[in-house]
């Protein structure tokens, strides 16, 4: 759950098809981030993924034992914590097992991220800070995926998840040895293929320069790049695939540590033919990556003047696609955001809850793209299984939740709509929705009557008094309904007037 006051230590968990990085981070005065301890197992949680589909027992074992030791360092340093996993625990059928025997074992929620957010917090990584007027394309190979972001500063323009990685090509065709010609020519042809179904044909606006930012990257780049130079050309990275794909087993490890040297080809087929598809003439390794977008999205997260405007984009993205009344929700999200900043002596909660209400408000009647009827439901299946890039899995979840309590069964905490949430996430819900209920009541007729509200408390109750145009017989009909739920959540009588 969201905190209200900034740590002063925040921790990093990626766990990735390859390895399983730990960084620890002191926030700064001025909001900047000093590196504390860093840890890197490579333990392979993607092993044997690709091919069976399923994390296995042993591998499951090495994971839950690392988290678990991970977990203590964090701890002792009182670090606030987010963990992500991606690909390779993405792609697994057994995911939700594993993610739960980790919270039983360990304490730790692991975050499974979708490619496009595991692609946003990659972009912040490396982005963070940059000028506005920044144009870059950032490419980031892991074991089982590669992301290709555009960006101006550090805001992604577009974002794309390709199902190749370094791990990925080397099992499906055997690359860990000397690979012959043919082989290398099917392995590049299939990598061209994935990258043209999922990259646009035609980038107009691409730097001439890429910036590559995994430790893969990393390692390929170093191989290609002449002496002195901190990037590789097209034909430095052709060149240097037909050396790779010559090399045995024991000629690679000269040149890269042992758990990268069975899986380098794989990635710098990758990312030869990536960077041929963006059409740049070079790519350049960088050193900060998701690790780093982790921690500075949990600095945002815990700074209560951070306005994540991208948010609110994605959700109208995802009403528009399904159809909604953009007017009715930007005006419903607009009254339920006022309500939770004038009543917030009444419901003390986290400003860091405040993008919750804005999220469901935008999305509450998403569900009519199903069926008008029971839409409350289909709302929260809708947005449960959403990709919104800037949201965790477990606060997609409260925002659904959120949505599916904005019309019929009040949320009272013996209602079947709220199992499987704690007491405070209980009380969140409860509390948003019930703002987010009012808000849409104000709106009933979806003609925006409503211009202005200001709300007072007083120890029995909070009068809400309306600026208005038009009629609004239907609002106050509905408002009415409204105010014995917002007692029971409350404790205070709604009073709803017009200004005189």
């Amino acid at each position: 759950m969201p905190v209200v006051t900034a740590p002063t230590v925040l921790a990093a968990i990626d766990v990735g098809t390859n390895a399983v990085r730990l960084e620890l981070a002191r926030v700064g005065a001025d909001g900047s981030l000093e590196t504390l301890h860093q840890e890197r197992d490579p333990i392979r949680p993607g092993e044997g993924v690709f091919k069976s589909g399923e994390m296995a027992p042993p591998v499951a074992d090495r994971l839950v034992a690392t988290l678990r030791r991970y977990v203590a360092l964090c701890r002792r340093h009182h670090a606030l914590v987010k963990a992500v996993a991606t690909s390779a625990v993405r792609e697994a059928r057994n995911r939700d097992a594993i993610v739960e025997r980790i919270h039983r074992e360990t304490g730790l929620w692991l975050e499974v991220v979708s490619g496009k957010e595991e692609a946003r917090l990659i972009c912040l990584g490396v982005l963070h800070r940059k000028p506005r007027t920044h144009r870059a394309v950032l490419v980031d190979i892991g074991g089982g995926s590669t992301e290709v972001v555009t960006a101006v500063g550090e805001r992604p323009t577009n974002l794309w998840s390709l199902q190749l990685g370094s791990v990925r090509l080397t099992d499906v065709f055997g690359a860990s040895g000397v690979v012959p010609p043919k082989q290398l020519q099917i392995m590049r042809k299939h990598a061209a293929e994935v990258a043209h179904k999922v990259l646009p044909a035609r980038m107009a606006g691409v730097p001439k320069m890429a910036l590559g930012s995994s430790g893969t990257i990393n390692a390929v780049v170093g191989f290609a790049a002449r002496e002195g130079t901190g990037h590789a050309t097209i034909r430095e990275l052709s060149e240097a695939v037909e050396a790779l794909a010559d090399m045995g087993p024991a000629a690679r490890r000269k040149h890269f540590d042992p758990q990268r040297a069975d899986i380098i080809l794989g990635g710098a087929v990758v990312l030869e033919m990536v960077a041929r598809h963006l059409g740049v003439e070079a790519v350049a390794s960088v050193t900060r990556g998701l690790r780093d977008g982790i921690l500075v999205d949990l600095l945002r997260r815990t700074d209560a003047n951070f306005e994540d405007l991208d948010l609110p984009e994605a959700a109208l993205a995802m009403g528009r696609r399904f159809g909604i009344d953009v007017v009715h929700h930007q005006h419903v999200a607009g009254l339920a955001l006022r309500l939770f900043d004038q009543l917030a002596r009444l419901h003390k909660l986290p400003v860091s809850t405040r993008p919750f209400l804005e999220v469901a408000a935008l999305l509450h009647d998403v569900g009519t793209a199903v069926s008008f009827e029971r839409h409350h439901k289909h709302s929260y299946y809708l947005i449960q299984n959403a990709d919104l890039p800037g949201l965790m899995d477990r606060e997609r979840e409260l925002v659904a939740r959120i949505a599916r309590y904005h019309r019929r069964a009040a949320p009272d905490p013996s209602h079947a709509g709220l199992a499987g949430l704690d007491a405070e996430e209980v009380r969140l819900v409860r509390k948003l929705s019930t703002l987010l209920r009012v808000a849409d009541a104000l709106d009933r007729s979806h003609l925006q009557p409503v211009t202005e509200l200001s709300c007072r408390i007083s120890e029995q109750k909070v009068a809400i008094t309306l600026r208005t145009r038009g009629a609004t017989d239907l609002e106050f009909w509905n408002i009415e309904r409204e105010c014995a739920n917002f007692k029971r959540v409350f404790g205070r009588t709604l009073a709803v007037q017009l200004a005189k």
